[in-house]
């Protein structure tokens, strides 16, 4: 394990033209303290978790001082928001302190948010609050737990230092890890400087770093297109078979190695609602939850634009249609393993539309309903009672059941055995936006920082069984309900 002092710093994106970026330093927040330290994050980058004891620790990463080796840049990149093209936004609240390599090889990002303006930060302060930190924070190890690709975060610091949101709020900074956090918008900003030939050099920098298969193909443009397109294919379809809306899908914010990037106004399913919009600032609902696979489709639209200089229309399109299939094909995957099937059948796409209707009409839970469906029984007599008390009308549930029966006897399914399975792909517990406020609350109201790391212990394993927890698996209590998240968050 290593210390602060002895990180292997290898700033491999920092050596690119000076066009990529900007040098800046981090504006240190006043008396900083450390909020929570994620000692998960800490061995992908081989740091002694002792480290985070250091009085150096908070101001480390509360910027004021640099780790040995770092190398600060904010990043350069424009995007289309809300649909429209936005032109040049960039890092106007994060700086990348450098790469770190760890003992295994692996290339880590250090990026902190909320550490001040930088030359992208278009009159903003270039700050990060308290509150939103803490959600970044938790929902990363979330979204890790459940096996979906994401940024995590090493630690959150918070200093003395009033921001001006909505209200007035505690200053904080967010030490972000990824294996980078070049976005789709990083290619459109050269594009429409008509930099073309840094579009190539960006592509041929990611290439080499995450795609080196690809280095020495004749079409090495067309097929890095294609399995960025397959990735985001993926991770679409782990979003939408979880319950997870992102919020804000901007170009800007559509990793280019496909993870989940820039926890905003995030939310996971309570009640099913396929329209449901997470975001209080989407007012025309486009990134509503079931628009999400078309709003990647758009974004890879936007990336395969930046890319056309080198990219024949034709293999655009073809890595398009891949990207539809591959979405479609992954979520179907996921969604009968939800349901504890192991073969697929062709009517198995019916069997959980329809299920999913009853679920809306019923305003069932969708975390806990597909979690409790692992106690379903398959005996004739059986009427699986708990679980058809979910619905207002039990007959369309009784009917679907019997439909599911068939299913399950079809590939001599075993009760016992299936809901192991189940449970392990249906979590417990998922971070709803209730037990993140409860987490804001007591940190911004009384600094009592304990239930963000029980949240971060509780969510690295949610689908595990955890004794005295059970109340952290509930719905939203109706106080809950009127909980808005925006952009600010």
């Amino acid at each position: 394990m290593r210390q602060l002092e002895t990180l292997q710093f290898d700033n491999t994106y920092a050596r690119l033209p000076e066009a990529f970026y900007r040098r800046v330093m981090p504006s240190p927040l006043p008396s900083p303290h450390l909020v929570s330290f994620n000692p998960d994050a800490a061995a992908l980058i081989d740091l002694e978790p002792d480290e985070a004891k250091r009085p150096e620790f908070p101001r480390c990463f509360g910027g004021d001082l640099l780790p040995p080796g770092a190398d600060p840049v904010a990043m350069l990149y424009y995007g289309h928001q809300f649909g429209v093209y936005a032109g040049q936004l960039g890092d106007g609240r994060a700086i990348l302190l450098g790469e770190v390599r760890s003992q295994a090889g692996e290339k880590w990002d250090l990026h902190l948010k909320g550490a001040g303006a930088t030359p992208f930060s278009r009159d903003g302060d270039g700050r990060a609050v308290l509150r939103s930190t803490i959600r970044e924070y938790l929902c990363g190890e979330a979204m890790h737990g459940l096996g979906i690709p994401t940024t995590r975060s090493l630690c959150i610091v918070a200093g003395e230092e009033p921001v001006m949101r909505e209200t007035v709020e505690t200053g904080a900074m967010l030490l972000r890890m990824a294996p980078t956090h070049i976005r789709f918008g990083s290619f459109e900003a050269f594009y429409y400087r008509r930099q073309h030939d840094y579009v190539a050099l960006l592509a041929d920098y990611v290439i080499g770093q995450f795609f080196p298969h690809l280095a020495n193909e004749a079409d090495k443009y067309a097929r890095f297109f294609g399995d960025v397109a397959e990735r985001t294919a993926r991770l679409l379809a782990q979003w939408q078979a979880v319950g997870f809306a992102h919020g804000v899908m901007n170009s800007d914010n559509m990793s280019i190695v496909g993870l989940t990037l820039d926890y905003g106004p995030f939310g996971f399913l309570d009640e099913y609602n396929p329209a449901f919009i997470c975001n209080h600032s989407d007012h025309q609902g486009r990134y509503a939850f079931q628009n999400q696979p078309d709003i990647g489709y758009f974004n890879l639209r936007c990336l395969a634009q930046a890319l056309s200089p080198f990219l024949g229309q034709g293999e655009a399109q073809a890595a398009l249609d891949r990207y539809e299939a591959a979405t479609a094909s992954r979520y179907e995957t996921l969604m009968r393993e939800r349901l504890g099937l192991r073969e697929a059948k062709p009517d198995d796409a019916a069997l959980v539309r329809d299920l999913l209707r009853l679920m809306q009409a019923g305003r069932a839970d969708y975390t806990n309903f597909f979690r409790a469906l692992g106690t379903f029984r398959q005996g004739p007599e059986e009427k699986n009672e708990p679980l058809r008390d979910w619905f207002p009308n039990r007959e369309a549930f009784d009917a679907w059941a019997v439909r599911y029966k068939e299913r399950l006897r079809a590939e001599d399914s075993r009760d016992e055995e299936r809901k192991a399975r189940m449970d392990r792909v249906n979590p417990k517990y998922v971070l709803r936006n209730y037990l993140a406020q409860t987490a804001i609350e007591r940190a911004t109201r009384h600094k009592d920082y304990a239930e963000i790391d029980r949240l971060r212990e509780l969510l690295r394993d949610p689908f595990a069984e955890r004794p005295g927890m059970d109340a952290y698996a509930a719905p939203p209590p109706e106080r809950a309900k009127s909980i808005i998240v925006s952009c600010s968050s």
